[in-house]
């Protein structure tokens, strides 16, 4: 569903990506390990076209994304949880997830939408900028959802959350791949989480994967010296 061929991506003169490869299949989990600096948030952000690829190729599906804007890329099925969250704080929670409607061409939310996460419908009419952290993931991964995405990216979902709200998410995740086929790539640098939610573990290092590994295999001791400063 998703597939990435020898990308890369700089910022001005400094390469961060070399040649990264990646197949992602439908309705798998993929979990983008590493320690801040290594990549993952560039690789992100290539992938939605904010940072230009260098030299590559990108696909989700039959789409190729490669030197697409990024409303061009949402519209050919890929929707991007930024790191941070990024909701539109003086708007209402409906208005956010609305905001995700744009590239559907819809004016109404899916029911199943605020099935997924009950809290955003109690609270539709309240500003996104008043609900607490783990409130606005769930409001960032809703407006992504309403773009009607085959692939799901999220950019480091548990940073600033307590963990209560992190099984949860792990929960969620799944049961959105589970009801909807999506397509799901995650970066983390919580390992418990990676390990909750994941199918697969690919561990990023100075812009290049270095290990990959099924969840049912995993070496954890291995990908946690990765983690490791």
């Amino acid at each position: 569903m998703l597939n990435i061929s020898s990308l890369r991506a700089a910022y001005g003169q400094s390469e961060v990506l070399h040649g990264v490869d990646m197949s992602v299949q439908p309705g798998e989990i993929v979990a983008i390990m590493g320690r801040n600096g290594m990549g993952k948030t560039t690789l992100m952000k290539t992938l939605m076209g904010i940072i230009p690829e260098k030299d590559g190729a990108i696909s989700v599906g039959a789409e190729h994304l490669t030197g697409l804007k990024p409303h061009q890329r949402v519209a050919r099925g890929i929707a991007y949880v930024p790191q941070g969250r990024m909701i539109f704080s003086a708007m209402t929670v409906q208005e956010n997830v609305e905001s995700g409607l744009i590239v559907t061409g819809k004016s109404r939310v899916p029911d199943d939408i605020y099935e997924l996460f009950p809290v955003l419908l109690e609270m539709k009419n309240r500003r996104g900028g008043n609900l607490s952290g783990g409130q606005q993931q769930q409001l960032a991964i809703a407006r992504a959802l309403a773009s009607d995405p085959k692939v799901l990216l999220l950019d480091e979902p548990t940073e600033g959350i307590q963990p209560s709200i992190i099984r949860d998410m792990a929960r969620t995740l799944r049961k959105i791949r589970d009801e909807k086929g999506l397509t799901i790539v995650v970066s983390e640098q919580v390992l418990s989480f990676a390990l909750d939610v994941a199918d697969r573990v690919l561990v990023m290092e100075s812009g290049r994967f270095v290990h990959e590994s099924p969840r049912a295999g995993i070496d954890e001791a291995k990908v946690a010296k990765f983690l490791s400063v």
